[in-house]
């Protein structure tokens, strides 16, 4: 009877704990954070598990789930940890460690979503929705789906009316440290 062997990377859980650091070697697996995550219901392994792959070396099946893209980032998971591991931080430093292994993503919408936000806060120092928008149906394909089903046209109502009331800026405010997080971005990317 063959078994299943796991071959670590010993050098996994100390690259990602540089970036952080997030203390996944404090998670004692009682499951809070999966208990309190709302989005489980689409994850392939639960944010536990994942931390404990992460702990294992298991470089493969952590860049390659898709977990680590659809977290949505609202951190009730690291709230809930009694151990205070950045779970929600360590998803975030996980998908860009995918991103630049060159992982493909399961999930490639989420993936559009990720560039184009990123590219948007580089830009302007935070999101301007008249730009990110457009960008991300361009990038995820959304625009071609929205045109071959009509729905572009409420859309299109959608984003007369939120203009009209001044929700949908015409034009980008920028912040002050716009430099800062271009630097902050830039760092992230060389790592």
């Amino acid at each position: 009877m063959p078994q299943n062997t796991l071959t670590p990377d010993y050098h996994f859980l100390e690259q990602v704990e540089t970036t952080g650091p997030f203390q996944a070697s404090a998670c004692y697996q009682c499951r809070k954070c999966t208990n309190g995550c709302p989005v489980t219901f689409a994850m392939d392994i639960y944010p536990d598990a994942v931390i404990r792959l992460v702990i294992l070396g298991q470089r493969q099946a952590v860049l390659g789930c898709e977990t680590i893209w659809v977290c949505a980032a609202c951190e009730t998971c690291s709230t809930r940890c009694p151990n205070n591991v950045k779970i929600a931080e360590l998803m975030d430093c996980l998908k860009e460690m995918a991103v630049q292994a060159g992982v493909p993503s399961p999930q490639p919408q989420i993936l559009a979503l990720h560039a184009s936000f990123l590219k948007n806060v580089k830009r302007w120092g935070r999101v301007f929705e008249t730009i990110f928008l457009p960008e991300y149906f361009l990038r995820s394909g959304e625009l071609l789906r929205k045109w071959q089903t009509g729905t572009w046209r409420a859309e299109m109502r959608l984003s007369w009316q939120m203009t009209r009331k001044k929700r949908f800026p015409m034009f980008p405010k920028t912040i002050k440290g716009k430099n800062e997080v271009r630097k902050i971005l830039a760092r992230r990317k060389q790592k």
